[in-house]
């Protein structure tokens, strides 16, 4: 295996084993804690709803990538898309939610595994960062969740939504200088 396959094939595990076991060990009242305060004003249960909705959406993408396509379309909303996904997860209990995150980063780790050195330099479009590489995409999906846990972490040790940040996606350039 190549050192960049194995490096995010070890990432993608063990931050999805982190991301489960914290969840895991959340109370009932954590789950209905705000997160965010903006879209949908998420609390816990809705941000792990958007990790297995995103989780399953970029390994779709980078399949996608993989044969030969241009990942997520030009015209894609990712606020919409994540206000509609998670709206539609938000009903699920966290417990079944964490198995299906689970097995939506198991599949990602089975896309890594087909991959050759070469298909980590297939360039496509992700949702937020424009074109980048497909080693890139798949770094951000472990990042993704880490930073979406220390949110959740600071919305839970605080009692209170963490602040908006207004963030705004890359430029297609900015994203493949990434």
């Amino acid at each position: 295996m190549t050192d960049r396959k194995t490096q995010i094939l070890k990432r993608l595990t063990d931050e999805g084993i982190k991301a489960a076991e914290f969840l895991r060990r959340l109370g009932p009242e954590a789950w209905e804690q705000q997160v965010y305060t903006t879209g949908g004003h998420w609390r816990v249960r809705e941000v792990l709803c958007h990790f297995v909705s995103a989780e399953k959406t970029l390994t779709y993408y980078g399949r996608q990538i993989l044969a030969g396509g241009p990942g997520a379309p030009e015209d894609f909303v990712i606020d919409e898309f994540n206000e509609t996904q998670v709206g539609g997860m938000a009903d699920r209990e966290p417990q079944g939610l964490i198995g299906e995150f689970e097995e939506a980063r198991a599949e990602t780790g089975r896309l890594v595994e087909t991959m050759l050195d070469g298909d980590f330099d297939r360039v496509g479009r992700h949702p937020w960062f424009g074109k980048v590489p497909l080693e890139t995409m798949l770094k951000l999906v472990y990042r993704h969740n880490m930073l979406h846990i220390r949110d959740v972490k600071k919305a839970l040790e605080t009692g209170q939504p963490v602040p908006h940040l207004d963030a705004q996606p890359p430029s297609d350039e900015e994203g493949r200088r990434k």
